[in-house]
């Protein structure tokens, strides 16, 4: 008998990936297909970057590696949250690992007990509710709309706890909305967790630089959570390494202990070649970040324009990431040659198959009537790819 386990059983795909390769599959058959359902940037990793990797491979570091990641490393991220967030960490407390969405399942794995409740807010990215599932966790989804920029209040934090609530995921800026959070808006959830000390908060900051509001802001900036705040963070957006898979944490220690524990086990280390590259990447010129971040912030700009000509679709102006999560339940009971869209997730693959552009349905983020385009791409491709999206849905009764 063919069985694999329930913990398998209880996951569900990555519906980004699958519709990354969905599109790959029609483009392989030939077809033009404007792909804006993945989230990396299109730019190349920074020269600097790769001459550092090269380097490492000429300096034959092609040994073990501590499980945690090398200490020059640790240590230039140490740096790097000091210079660039104010906060105060030593080496000890830092994990790195195969992209940040290892250190996010880590971090899962290293607190949850069967029943245990997540509180996440929706939209969500796709994998956090299903690392929850993985750590035999339960989670709780709090409900933001577009009204409310996507953005959970204080009362619904709290209206969400229970004795049993043991963590709290929050990313901003976020996937899939862009939406970022206020110092304000931090202050006010932080002190809605002050009255629950038990309560572990997973800060997931990938995407702090690309950012078209000013600084960033950490809910670890806050002294009644910094002691319980796992922040998650890595190199893919910032500076275009999505293929390295090189994220970390920042914890206390009892979590980041942990953390080095249960990589040891299952993974070890991250590459040392890509620990070398990430090195670079905080240590070396950061020009890079924001020549990237200013074309997104153009390409932001344009789609919004662009979207907003589309009758039916509601956007709101996102202030960070490279997403735009329009609301699309207009469309919602339409149909298309007798087969009628019942959500998010149809009218992504109704646009893929017959608009050839390849986005995510809502379903899979937790807003069945949004949809997320990625504009990590040029700016031609986005004009093109907004003209079929409008000719796709002007053909739907």
């Amino acid at each position: 008998m063919k069985q694999v386990s329930e913990r398998l059983t209880a996951l569900s795909p990555s519906e980004t990936l699958a519709m990354s390769q969905k599109s790959n599959e029609l483009k392989a058959q030939g077809i033009d297909v404007i792909n804006l359902s993945v989230g990396e940037p299109d730019f190349f990793t920074p020269d600097f970057i790769k001459k550092a990797a090269g380097k490492a491979i000429d300096d034959n570091f092609s040994f073990y590696a501590p499980a945690a990641g090398f200490l020059s490393l640790r240590n230039a991220i140490v740096d790097k949250l000091k210079r660039e967030n104010r906060l105060d960490y030593t080496p000890d407390r830092i994990v790195c690992s195969n992209g940040a969405k290892q250190a996010v399942c880590n971090a899962l794995l290293a607190v949850i007990n069967p029943g245990d409740e997540v509180i996440v807010p929706a939209p969500y990215w796709v994998s956090y509710v299903e690392m929850v599932k993985l750590a035999e966790g339960r989670n709780v989804i709090v409900p933001a709309d577009i009204e409310r920029d996507f953005k959970i209040t204080p009362a619904q934090l709290e209206a969400a706890i229970t004795p049993r609530t043991k963590a709290f995921i929050l990313c901003s800026p976020s996937n899939p909305t862009g939406s970022v959070y206020s110092k304000e808006e931090l202050r006010g959830l932080a002190d809605v967790l002050s009255r629950h000390p038990n309560i572990i908060v997973l800060s997931d900051e990938v995407y702090e630089h690309i950012n078209y509001v000013g600084q960033h802001e950490s809910i670890a900036q806050f002294d009644e959570v910094r002691e319980r705040t796992v922040i998650i963070n890595g190199v893919s957006k910032a500076y275009a390494m999505t293929g390295w898979r090189l994220g970390w944490m920042a914890a206390p220690k009892w979590i980041a202990d942990a953390c080095g524990k249960l990589q040891g086990q299952y993974t070890s280390s991250p590459s040392n070649i890509a620990q070398k590259a990430a090195e670079a990447a905080y240590l070396g010129p950061q020009d890079c970040i924001e020549t990237m971040r200013r074309a997104f912030e153009r390409r932001r700009d344009l789609i919004i324009g662009l979207v907003s000509d589309i009758p039916g679709l509601k956007v709101r102006r996102p202030q960070g990431a490279f997403y735009l999560f329009p609301d699309c339940s207009y469309y919602t009971g339409k149909s298309f040659r007798g087969k009628t869209i019942a959500d998010a997730a149809e009218l992504a693959m109704y646009l893929l198959e017959e608009g050839h552009v390849a986005a995510v349905g809502g379903t899979a983020f937790g807003a069945p009537g949004c949809i997320r385009f990625s504009y990590a791409a040029s700016e031609e491709k986005l004009r093109e790819a907004m003209r079929r999206v409008g000719e796709a849905l002007a053909a739907l009764e």
